[in-house]
Order: C-alpha cells, then sequence, then structure tokens
C-alpha cells in the first residue's frame, strides 16, 4: 500500500511539473491596485505557449484580449483592473483541449500611500551623478558572480568592472546629504550580462532586474527609501533605443520586427537632426532611428505596439517599487519620438509631480527644445518631455571660461551670456538640467585646464543660475583623469571607496590642501543653495559682460542675491551703479564664499578670478 501511494506520488509531483513548465517568464513580475491606469498588459514566455486559452479567477480582474505574435513560445495577455481591485494573488491558467498546461501565480500589491503624488526632482535641487561600479565597494561578497558572463574583477582595468555597488552608495548616505546634495542619479543599475566592459550598465540584458553584482531589486528599494530618509531624492537612468547582445529574449524573440534591422548590423549614422529637419531624406531618417549603436547593442523597435507598452510598463514599474523621483533617459532623440510622447505622457498621467530629463546632445538650443512640454513645434510634434540635459549652456559655459570665442568683440563671457539669452527657445528654460560635465565628457577640471580659480567660477554659475544642476561624482574634490578623456579613466574609482585605498576622499584622510578646499568650497555652497529658495525659483536678471566681469542677480519679495564672475587675473574695480535693478536700495552685500561684507555704494574691489554671491542687504 505505501509502494502504490509513493508511485502516485511521484506520478502527481510528475504532472504539477509538466503543469508548471511552460511558463518559464511573466513581465511586469507583479503589479498594483488602484493605478490611475486600469490597463495592464503581461507579457508571458513559455515552451509552445501559443494557442492557449487564458483563464483567470480574481475579483475585477477582467481578461480583456490574448494576442500572439510571431513566436509560438509568447503570449501577450490584456488585462482591465476594475477600480476597487483588491490587492492579493491569483493563478494565471493556460490550457488546450480543456487540459491546463501551465499556471503562474501573479500578485497585485497594494499602493504605498501618497505614491501617486510623488514629488519629482526640481530646481530646489542639486543632482549627483553617480557610476555606481566606481563609486564604492560596499559588498565585496558581490564582486564576482559565477553566473555572469564577465567575472574578473580588476581596478587596474578601465573598461573592466572594479566592484562598486548599491551598497556602497547607502554606506555613504551621510556624505552626500552633508555635503547639500539632494538628489542621485545612478548610471543604469539594471543587469548587463555583457562578456566585457559591462560595468557602465548601458547594455542591458533584464529589464525587471538588478545586476547582481551592484546589489538586489530589495536593495535597490530599500537605496531609495534611506535616501529618502535623509532627503535624497533617487533617479534612475533607462535606456529605451536599445538593450544588450546577451538579453534573454535575443535567443528567442517574440517577433520578427521586435529588433531594427534584425539580424543584420546596420549602424546608426547618428544624424538626430532628422527629427527636427523638414528636408531630411527618409532614408537618413531610418538609419538614424533603426540604426544600432554599436554590434553589442541591439536597436529596440518602439513602433512595435508590444514593445512600447513593454517599456512603458518597465518605467511605471520601477517608480512605483524603488520609489523614484525621476528618470534620466538616455540616447532621447534615437528612439521612436512617437512612442516617447506617449511614455511621457503615460507616467506623467500615473505621477502628474514626477519629472524626467532626456539627453539630446547639441549644441543648438533649437534642436535641444523641441523635445520640451509645451513647445509650439512647426510639424506640430508635441513631446510631452518635461526637462533635458542643457548641452548648449554646458558648452558656453567652458568657451567663455576659456575665452576660445572666435569674434573680436565679443568680451570673454558673451559666450555665455548669449546662451543664457536663448531660453525664449525653452517652453520652461527652469526645468532644464544644467551641469559642468558627466560621465561622457572630460571631467570639468580638466575642460578648464585644472585651473582652480576658473573652475570656482564654472561651479559657482552651476550652482547660482536658474535650472536644475548636476555634478558629476568627484568633481568636489578635484578628480582628475588622463589626458586621452578615455570614458574609463574619467569614471574612475572615487577614492575610499575601497578597502585600503591610501586617499579617502569620504573623510578628508589623504587629500591635498587644494583638494580639501575644493570640498569645502562645494559644500558650502551647496548647503547653502539648499536653504535658499530665491535660487530655486527666483527671477534672474543679468547684465552685458564688461572688462571680463560677468554679474547675474537671482531675486524674490523676500530676498535678493548678486552673482559677481570676475575673469580678470588683476584685481578690478566695479562700479555698482549698472546693476540698480537688482541692488535698489540695498546698501551692503556679505559674500557667502569668504563672509567679507562689500559696501554697495561705493566702486567694488574684486579679487582676481574669484566668484562673489552678494546677499544683499
Amino acid at each position: 500500500m505505501k509502494t502504490k501511494i509513493f508511485t502516485l506520488s511521484i506520478l502527481a509531483w510528475s504532472i504539477l511539473i509538466q503543469a508548471h513548465a511552460q511558463i518559464n517568464r511573466v513581465e511586469p513580475p507583479f503589479w498594483w491596485t488602484a493605478m490611475k491606469n486600469p490597463q495592464l498588459q503581461l507579457m508571458i514566455y513559455g515552451d509552445q505557449i501559443a494557442g492557449s486559452n487564458v483563464s483567470i479567477n480574481h475579483p475585477g480582474v477582467i481578461v480583456k484580449s490574448v494576442s500572439q505574435l510571431d513566436n509560438p513560445n509568447y503570449l501577450f495577455i490584456d488585462l482591465e483592473l476594475t477600480p476597487g481591485v483588491p490587492p492579493g494573488s491569483f493563478e494565471i491558467k493556460l490550457s488546450k483541449e480543456e487540459k491546463v498546461t501551465g499556471t503562474y501565480t501573479y500578485e497585485l500589491k497594494e499602493r504605498e500611500p501618497g505614491s501617486a503624488s510623488r514629488e519629482g526632482f526640481n530646481s530646489s535641487d542639486v543632482m549627483y551623478l553617480i557610476m555606481p561600479d566606481r563609486f564604492a565597494n560596499g559588498d565585496p561578497s558581490n564582486d564576482i558572480v559565477d553566473e555572469m558572463k564577465e567575472k574578473a574583477l580588476n581596478r587596474d582595468d578601465r573598461t573592466g568592472r572594479h566592484g562598486g555597488d548599491l551598497k556602497g552608495i547607502i554606506n555613504h548616505l551621510d556624505y552626500l546629504s552633508g555635503m547639500g546634495l539632494t538628489a542621485i542619479w545612478l548610471n543604469p543599475v539594471l543587469e548587463n550580462d555583457q562578456e566585457q566592459t559591462s560595468y557602465h550598465g548601458y547594455s542591458t540584458t533584464d529589464f525587471y532586474k538588478v545586476d547582481p553584482r551592484l546589489g538586489t531589486n530589495e536593495q535597490y528599494k530599500e537605496l531609495g527609501i534611506l535616501a529618502r530618509e535623509k532627503g535624497i531624492k533617487l533617479i534612475m537612468d533607462m535606456i529605451f533605443n536599445h538593450c544588450g547582445s546577451e538579453h534573454w529574449w535575443m535567443r528567442d524573440m517574440p517577433s520578427h520586427d521586435w529588433i531594427n534591422y534584425y539580424p543584420d548590423f546596420v549602424r546608426t549614422n547618428h544624424r538626430r537632426t532628422v527629427n527636427q529637419d523638414p528636408y531630411a531624406a527618409e532614408a537618413d531618417r531610418k538609419i538614424m532611428l533603426d540604426g544600432w549603436f554599436v554590434e553589442s547593442m541591439p536597436d529596440l523597435n518602439q513602433r512595435n505596439p508590444f514593445m512600447a507598452n513593454y517599456l512603458i510598463q518597465n518605467s511605471i514599474w520601477w517608480i512605483e517599487y524603488v520609489g523614484l523621483a525621476g528618470i534620466r533617459m538616455d540616447t532621447y532623440p534615437y528612439p521612436d519620438k512617437h512612442m516617447m510622447a506617449e511614455w511621457n505622457r503615460r507616467v506623467l498621467e500615473e505621477y502628474p509631480d514626477f519629472n524626467i530629463v532626456g539627453e539630446e546632445w547639441s549644441l543648438n538650443p533649437g534642436l535641444v527644445s523641441y523635445w520640451q512640454k509645451g513647445q509650439q513645434n512647426g510639424d506640430g510634434y508635441q513631446g510631452n518631455l518635461p526637462s533635458l540635459m542643457d548641452f548648449p549652456l554646458q558648452h558656453a559655459l567652458t568657451t567663455s571660461l576659456l575665452g576660445k570665442s572666435e569674434e573680436w568683440w565679443n568680451d570673454d563671457w558673451v559666450t555665455l551670456y548669449d546662451a543664457l539669452a536663448s531660453d525664449f527657445l525653452y517652453p520652461d528654460p527652469s526645468n532644464l538640467v544644467i551641469f559642468p560635465d558627466n560621465h561622457d565628457m572630460p571631467r570639468f577640471y580638466m575642460q578648464v585646464g585644472m585651473d582652480v580659480d576658473l573652475y570656482k567660477l564654472g561651479i559657482t554659475y552651476i550652482l547660482t543660475t536658474r535650472g536644475i544642476p548636476q555634478i558629476f561624482y568627484g568633481s568636489e574634490i578635484l578628480m582628475t583623469h588622463t589626458e586621452s578623456n578615455d570614458h574609463g579613466h574619467i569614471r574612475k574609482d572615487f577614492p575610499g571607496g575601497w578597502q585600503g585605498d591610501e586617499t579617502n576622499g569620504f573623510t578628508g584622510e589623504g587629500l591635498t590642501e587644494k583638494e580639501r578646499e575644493m570640498q569645502v568650497f562645494f559644500k558650502t555652497l551647496l548647503n547653502w543653495r539648499k536653504y535658499n529658495p530665491v535660487i530655486h525659483s527666483g527671477k534672474l536678471i543679468h547684465f552685458a559682460p564688461e572688462d571680463a566681469v560677468y554679474v547675474l542677480g537671482r531675486y524674490n519679495k523676500d530676498k535678493a542675491v548678486m552673482i559677481v564672475l570676475n575673469k580678470n587675473r588683476n584685481p578690478i574695480e566695479l562700479a555698482p551703479w549698472r546693476f540698480r535693478e537688482l541692488i535698489k536700495d540695498h546698501i551692503t552685500g556679505t559674500d557667502i564664499l569668504s563672509n567679507k561684507s562689500f559696501d554697495l555704494t561705493k566702486d567694488l574691489k574684486l579679487p582676481p578670478v574669484t566668484p562673489l554671491i552678494l546677499e544683499l542687504n
């Protein structure tokens, strides 16, 4: 009798395994109740599941449609989550000929209170850009993960993995908060299981999984929670244009048009102006939008409605799961622009106070402004994108500091002055992200020839003008790199992030006097900015530069600040009468950097190559 029962148990277990074997993956892996958009599309992956009947028995969950594409191993299930649908788990059952062939337990979670009204990053913030692999190694146990393709850890290899992780960032949240930073933008943290150069994260191989060498999904969520407790918002770097060549679906794609040009490799021409150019040839448009960056980055086809919905839902999933305050979208002009407009609309519909910044690396503000929400474009395109990276202003800042204008009549600062004057092209210039450098360009300190005085002028401008400042990690301690400007060197390790480092940027141990002084400069300016709404949202006025001096003002009904940027290598006197529109009846100004007081009724004696931030009294 016992033998028969045992035999029947084995048989039952075998049937159970078969019943569950066909569903290998469901994405999104779970969802939430009470979302504004009641529609949810599930991508189901399993062996020969096309043609299956789908049944779900959970109050408030309705199966609207089931779609199958070219590949019989995929189903796309459209659900409607009716108002009041309760949270909980339910079975997704696949059946053929009235026999259950696969089941999957799916969960609807209850939303956290207030998640829909989460505040995005804004002009009150300063974001700190971190390359996670190069910032701090908080958990050496995940340095090498056996199942990952790139296993080696070699800090001397500029293209290799160095071991930084999410735990390392968590361990230094107090440092970031103490510096006066209020947001962190991490370069991509999702799985990047490529054979080599996987450290940067821009070749995603799983859109729902944090790279195990950086941590876990739960640790990413923990980072979001702990950061918010310290007044720091979390911004996620996303890529819709491409995935990694080792993405799991590349071995078995849902449809023939999932990847552009597949199976061929056609390189993009990078002619981003085809998005706006009324004369652009269709052939050029296609190669620009559908071409690949490199062979290891297959170009995603966002015109495929299932791909489009997959990417949109993925964004919403991470916002809800981690508690994000923003998204930075990589290579913004390369995906299908109409899908990108719909993505913005869907995200902002769910989170009206959220913020998204796109990367349009152009020095022409007309091309950048094309994408911003509220722009009235000649072709009728409405991009819905709230924010963009202000590359034109970054270039103008460096050009002005180095005095590289080719116009003989141009004062040293006029290039920057004119760039700011171009704000009339933007619907919302105050929502642009401004920056001296980032992970794709030489560090700002190197751009200005390692001239500390010019560096301070530039940083002062970034932290006091309109917009949302972004600072690249290590800028506060004058991190440098080789003259080759190779990305791997630009993204070098933050000193002190690894046990045994001789220099520690977090504690100051081993820093040179110049590096410590710069750290104090940043800390003073950042913490002052943090508590001064006049810089966040006050009106801006600037005065035409003269004699290598550029003066700007920020003011509101409660306060006025006068920013003086002097590039002269010798002391100079500045007559205050030109700036009466800003100074009005104030008679003194106190420099927040030096704590010195200046008499505004007399000529101001400006020290050489020095910024002043005068709070007017």
